[in-house]
């Protein structure tokens, strides 16, 4: 059988399950390959070394294991030969081929790689490179996916060639291939269409936003052992633009109420470690550390953390330690965003309410930015938000497009007759 038309076996474990590959003294990739290639135990070993390069970064760690495995999948199942072998001709094949996978290659839901039996680690079966997603609106409406309607966004592309770039520098430097082939191609743009225009950051409107705090103060009225800390997540989202991987505990940090730090003026920062393990102090307003008094309140402490406080920001709900789960956190928001939603439309504004069905935990810090951008210096949100360039703050300047087409909307064509 062709191996287009049977669906691989996975090859890189969890970042928890594989071993210090600096510290390995031989590495084989026989037992993934029906038959004999050269190099290919090489290829697997500089795979594994460049990726726990990451080993501080889960995201990033995932994103580029995804990438550099479809690669070698590719390269040893498909073509047949070492990835130390590659030029640009091939590497524009390959991302075709991610254009289009085979359809054995494409699953339709995501799951673990591989499962542990009886102490040790099998590959999962019903693992694929690919997978195809519908949208929450597509979801609800009871569509499923379809392996035949599988298509990378131009994000989705575009890791392809940021994460295989950074391979094979990696590889250049390690003397292992003459040239970046990925460098080499000089027209991407037939691969990653460019945007007219900058792509509108996806938010909430004023109203809706209004309607999210004031449901989840009621939930948390109704039910505070359930819903307190709904209330206090919310807040930090949008008060603090803070990401989802920002509030829960991994390898990189555990966020603690001691990280709400107070300076010699009286001023009350929170410092976090965000994106690409990089630090950065948020400046905390007084809204803001409201909802955090009113949060510790519940969680009966002392008004205001101390200096190394170690109690979790957010804790579980049931046992002990932080959550540790971005799953966890995106069940709370969605069920705030459905409970806003169901108020909405109860009252008669069901088509304001619309884009509450499509919103993510992520549009609550575009939200946050989007209103602060407006009122305060283009540089103090910047820092806040932890963006590496006012190119990305200035993103958020741009009018949203409702209020662009309301003021087009009556722009005169011809004088009226």
């Amino acid at each position: 059988m062709s191996a287009s038309n049977q669906p691989p076996a996975p090859i890189i474990d969890n970042l928890s399950n594989l071993e210090n590959p600096f510290r390995c003294s031989s590495f084989s990739a026989s037992g993934y390959l029906n038959q004999q290639i050269p190099d290919v135990d090489t290829d697997l070993e500089f795979a594994l070394k460049f990726l726990y390069s990451y080993n501080g970064s889960q995201a990033t760690f995932n994103s580029y294991r995804r990438e550099i495995e479809r690669l070698l999948q590719w390269a040893w199942r498909i073509e047949q030969v070492s990835i130390m072998t590659l030029k640009r001709e091939h590497i524009e094949d390959f991302v075709q081929f991610c254009i289009v996978p085979p359809i054995a290659w494409i699953g339709t839901k995501n799951v673990a790689r591989f499962k542990t039996q009886n102490g040790e680690r099998l590959a999962n079966a019903d693992w694929r490179p690919f997978v195809v997603s519908v949208s929450k609106i597509e979801f609800r409406a009871g569509k499923t996916p379809s392996t035949k309607e599988f298509r990378p966004s131009q994000a989705s592309i575009k890791c392809v060639f940021t994460a295989l770039s950074s391979f094979f520098d990696f590889l250049y430097q390690e003397g292992l291939v003459p040239a970046n082939p990925v460098a080499l191609i000089r027209q991407k743009s037939k691969f990653v269409k460019r945007e007219q225009q900058t792509q509108v950051v996806r938010r909430i409107s004023n109203l809706q936003w209004d309607y999210v705090l004031e449901t989840a103060e009621i939930l948390a009225e109704m039910s505070p052992e359930n819903h307190e800390r709904t209330l206090f997540i919310m807040n930090a989202l949008f008060a603090m633009y803070l990401r989802i991987s920002e509030l829960i505990a991994d390898e990189r940090s555990a966020p603690v109420m001691g990280d709400f730090k107070k300076d010699r003026d009286g001023n009350w920062w929170f410092h976090v470690t965000g994106k690409g393990n990089k630090g950065r102090a948020i400046t905390v307003c007084d809204q803001m550390l409201k909802a955090l008094k009113r949060y510790r309140n519940y969680l009966q402490l002392p008004t205001l953390p101390s200096i190394n406080e170690q109690m979790p920001l957010v804790s579980k709900s049931r046992g002990k330690g932080p959550i540790t789960s971005t799953r966890q956190v995106r069940l709370i928001v969605q069920n705030c965003f459905d409970a806003a939603y169901q108020r909405m439309v109860e009252e008669g504004l069901g088509e304001d309410a619309e884009e509450l069905k499509a919103a993510t935990v992520h549009w609550l810090r575009h939200t946050g930015i989007s209103e602060d951008v407006k009122n305060r210096p283009r540089e103090h949100v910047r820092d806040d938000a932890g963006h590496a360039s006012m190119a990305t703050t200035d993103r958020y300047i741009d009018s949203d497009m409702r209020e662009r087409h309301e003021s087009g909307r009556s722009k005169r064509v011809k004088e009226a007759e």
